[in-house]
């Protein structure tokens, strides 16, 4: 099996952190966000993926992932999307020449977990495979409907629905055979114009050839600034531990305190500066603040107007 990463899109929702790169190179606590996806592959074996992008920015994945050897890749590619937003089932077929008749594993470049789906690659044989997770928003995302006598099979997925039918989510995690080429030719695009990774998914479900698995563990995209957010705490607490609080909580929680310089200059008016504790902490003797320049204080310090 092979693997595929779409990292296409403007990212616009992340406006204005995405003028300046592409949205899956923005940082996800210590590394830009595509490696983690990158890492899910390569824990369940895959070494060999191509990545598709497009839009100004994609330029920018060749310098970041260069060989892809020192994340453990064998070897990668990259693909152009021409148009950008087609949808993600037109970018998937970039990967037909790459895949030459292999299985793929196809990840959302901006979908962070660490789920270990080791054994569902091993076990995948044809037909596609998607993977679920229960959260608290549903309506984002694509929302199986259930067989009612046989929760085992899905009917269909709703991309995106008013009133979601459960808690449900289809991850931007799946798994196609080769068969599935065909069937994003045989797609037609949606009324926003794209063509539907949802519709791709509908298409093996019609030929009862879609298999769903739970997605155990974190998961989140970073499709916006909460769920970016989101993210990023997540894998701060992970590889921190125990420092996270430490690291990450205490400087941004730290109080502050006021210190009222009575007079500035030839002004008869009081300024407040607030200046963080941790500030004073390092200092190796108490500040005189009669000592210190008006000029000083007015360069280090920034004034609250009362």
């Amino acid at each position: 099996m092979k693997g595929v990463i779409l990292a296409g899109g403007k990212g616009s929702r992340l406006y204005p952190l995405t003028y300046a790169t592409n949205k899956h190179l923005l940082p996800v606590y210590d590394q830009p966000m595509i490696y983690y996806p990158i890492q899910t592959l390569v824990n369940a074996g895959i070494t060999e993926i191509l990545i598709v992008t497009g839009d100004i920015h994609a330029g920018h994945f060749i310098n970041v992932i260069k060989n892809g050897h020192e994340l453990g890749l064998t070897h990668v590619e990259y693909a152009y999307q021409e148009g950008g937003s087609a949808g993600i089932a037109d970018a998937l077929k970039y990967a037909e020449d790459f895949a030459d008749g292999e299985s793929i594993a196809v990840i959302l470049g901006d979908n962070t977990t660490d789920a270990n789906i080791s054994k569902a690659v091993q076990g995948f044989q044809d037909g596609a495979m998607i993977f679920l997770k229960e959260v608290v928003d549903p309506e984002r995302f694509g929302n199986p409907i259930f067989v009612k006598d046989n929760p085992k099979l899905i009917e269909k997925i709703i991309e995106k629905p008013k009133i979601a039918a459960n808690k449900m989510a289809v991850t931007g995690l799946y798994f196609y055979d080769a068969t599935v080429y065909d069937k994003i030719r045989a797609l037609k695009p949606s009324d926003r114009g794209e063509l539907e990774i949802t519709d791709l998914n509908n298409a093996y479900i019609d030929e009862n050839k879609m298999q769903w698995a739970p997605l155990e563990g974190f998961w989140s995209d970073a499709g916006t600034f909460h769920s970016l957010f989101r993210s990023n705490r997540y894998w701060a607490k992970k590889k921190l531990g125990n420092r996270y609080e430490d690291v990450v909580l205490e400087p941004v929680e730290r109080l502050t305190i006021p210190i009222e310089y009575p007079k500035i200059d030839s002004c008869n008016h009081s300024r407040i500066y607030y200046v963080p504790l941790h500030l004073l902490a390092i200092s190796v003797k108490p500040i005189l603040w009669e000592q210190v320049p008006p000029s000083a204080a007015l360069s280090r310090l920034a004034p609250f107007t009362q």
